[in-house]
């Protein structure tokens, strides 16, 4: 059977951070630039969302919450009430941390692992789009309200995954054009022992890595903004199984979420960096027909 790809979302300006939640069976995304958070339920196709007060770098459900998410907002992480409803007013439930004050970054991606702690990292201050000022960035854990560095000199952080099994945690910086692997402990959330296990360039992958997600045969799929694709990766081999083509170049994001876990919500951007991204660039995207399903996603426990 072969991949079949449907624009399920209009088009954003830069879409990312796409979170299942399999209580409300619903998919969470962002779009930073817009300063804006979307829900988007495939049983009934409604899409709502919201505009926040600055740059927006991910969402996640408070689990045990029927309505409160926590967000990177510039270089803030917030925990903030919203009834999923269009246009509806937000409120600030808590400030959590803040990291690297004064500094000119900003969040921009971040997940929970099995256990609940939040893992996102910053990148460097953007200007003109496309020209980010490298090694400004850090990777970062939060637990509750103490947060712990965990990587420093990073550019743009981007994917995050975790394999139990395996007792693997991957990672992108994207200026890497490669996929980090770290040990990861389950037990006290920490990492070690760096290494690259896939490198773009030397599979001739043009574009640059960026959100990423796991299946439960331990096998990657990793966004390639400026690719047009999702690679469909084996992390202990490194060897590429797949790549789907999307009917966007600017890919930025995947998870996976429905029913059965198996389809793969993909999301895009329209960045007018060199050229203008037309529709239906900026759109968000479900593949089915992938065989294989994901893992659910864990809420932040606060």
């Amino acid at each position: 059977m072969a991949p079949r790809v449907e624009k399920v979302c209009e088009p954003v300006l830069l879409g990312e951070g796409p979170h299942w939640d399999c209580k409300r069976q619903a998919l969470y995304y962002v779009s930073i630039q817009d300063h804006t958070i979307h829900k988007y339920v495939p049983a009934t196709n409604e899409h709502c969302k919201t505009k926040l007060e600055g740059r927006v770098g991910f969402i996640v459900p408070v689990e045990g919450s029927a309505d409160q998410f926590v967000v990177g907002l510039e270089r803030r992480f917030l925990v903030i009430q919203w009834d999923g409803k269009d246009g509806s007013k937000t409120k600030v439930v808590k400030e959590l941390a803040e990291v690297e004050h004064g500094r000119n970054t900003r969040i921009n991606d971040a997940k929970c692992d099995p256990r609940g702690r939040l893992y996102g990292g910053t990148m460097g201050h953007e200007e003109p789009l496309g020209n980010i000022e490298p090694n400004k960035g850090s990777l970062y854990r939060l637990v509750g309200t103490t947060v712990t560095k965990l990587a420093d000199r990073i550019s743009c952080s981007n994917g995050l995954a975790w394999d139990l099994k395996e007792k693997a945690f991957y990672y992108v910086d994207s200026f890497e054009h490669n996929v980090r692997r770290y040990d990861y402990d389950v037990e006290t959330g920490d990492i070690s022992n760096m290494k690259h296990i896939f490198d773009l360039k030397a599979n001739n992958i043009e574009g640059a890595p960026d959100g990423m997600t796991i299946d439960t045969d331990g096998n990657l799929w990793l966004a390639v903004f400026n690719g047009s694709c999702v690679l469909h990766i084996n992390p202990k081999t490194g060897k590429l199984l797949q790549k789907i083509a999307l009917p966007a170049k600017q890919i930025t994001s995947v998870i996976f979420g429905g029913k059965d876990l198996d389809v793969l919500y993909v999301t895009s951007a329209k960045l007018t960096i060199t050229e203008e991204q037309k529709p239906p660039c900026g759109a968000c995207f479900a593949v089915t027909g992938l065989g294989v399903k994901g893992l659910p996603n864990a809420g932040f426990k606060l």
